[in-house]
């Protein structure tokens, strides 16, 4: 088999392609997307929303955010064809059975409709779990690309050490072993075989992440984009099957959210292992108050 062409990703950096498109097709090369602007913000409750958390979400605060340097956005097809396939809610790993503590939140009556929602999440997401998962994802996927069988195992092992109760637990593992697995018998690559034998210990879901988009070499700042939209999304759909709320509140909380999750992954980048922490204590209590709800949907 021949040599695979060369696709560039970011400044000055070349790496080779997934692989072949078929013959007598033409291939496609990366797509580059742009900054968001205002006019694509039409909903005056979206743009009000977004001002609310902290300001962000008008237009010259979003490009003064982007940065090209620090997260690339060039991606091939197939790995873009690979990266939606695995954070869809269609990949079986059960991530709609968890809630991660939003079911007592609305219990307890701390999120009541779609402003409080997203409120909670924005904090959940900037300074709780999500921040940690970013980051962990972003230390594993170095690790596989650096071939540091070391600091796999020290992430692996921190980022389970890192859960806050028993029920979050018991999401972040069980997703993480079912995304191996599903992945190692449909999209096989070594840098999972590497995880295998440097770690024997449970597997949290970003690190699995980390090792697959690593293995079949997605950038990382991508692969970030797409593990935030997923995890958002699941914590979103669970808060409009529990409050209730409308389909048309949760997608004006998913585009609320961008900015806040864009900001995020600019601070994983930026984070080492010993930085990490997390600063949503309301949120972790809820994962250890819902142990306890005598009414659950959710197994988290």
């Amino acid at each position: 088999m021949k040599n695979p062409p060369l696709v560039k990703v970011g400044k000055d950096r070349k790496r080779s392609a997934l692989s072949e498109p078929p013959e007598g097709t033409k291939r496609v090369f990366a797509l580059k997307t742009q900054p968001s602007t205002s006019s694509a913000v039409t909903n005056k409750n979206v743009h009000a929303s977004r001002k609310a958390c902290g300001g962000i979400g008008v237009k010259s605060d979003l490009d003064a955010r982007h940065d090209d340097g620090q997260v690339e956005t060039n991606i091939s097809p197939y790995a873009l064809y690979r990266l939606m396939t695995w954070l869809s809610p269609s990949y079986p790993i059960g991530a709609f059975s968890y809630s991660s503590g939003i079911e007592w939140a609305v219990e307890s009556g701390d999120v009541t409709d779609a402003d409080s929602l997203m409120r909670w999440l924005t904090v959940m997401f900037a300074e709780g779990g999500g921040f940690c998962d970013c980051v962990f994802l972003r230390h594993t996927h170095e690790a596989i690309a650096e071939s540091r069988n070391a600091k796999l195992y020290e992430v692996a092992e921190l980022s389970a050490a890192f859960i806050p109760s028993k029920e979050r637990y018991l999401e972040t593992t069980a997703q993480g072993r079912a995304f191996v697995e599903a992945t190692r018998a449909v999209w096989p690559c070594e840098a999972i075989e590497r995880l295998m034998t440097a770690f024997e210990g449970p597997l949290t879901y970003p690190v699995a992440v980390g090792v697959a988009a690593a293995g079949h070499g997605i950038a990382v700042g991508l692969a970030l984009h797409a593990y935030s939209h997923a995890m958002v999304a699941n914590w979103i759909s669970a808060g409009v099957r529990l409050v209730p709320l409308g389909q048309t509140d949760g997608q004006r909380i998913l585009a609320a959210l961008e900015p806040v999750a864009a900001r995020t992954i600019l601070r994983a980048l930026k984070t080492s292992l010993d930085q990490v922490g997390s600063s949503a204590l309301r949120s972790d209590l809820s994962s250890m108050r819902h142990e306890t709800q005598y009414t659950r949907l959710f197994r988290s």
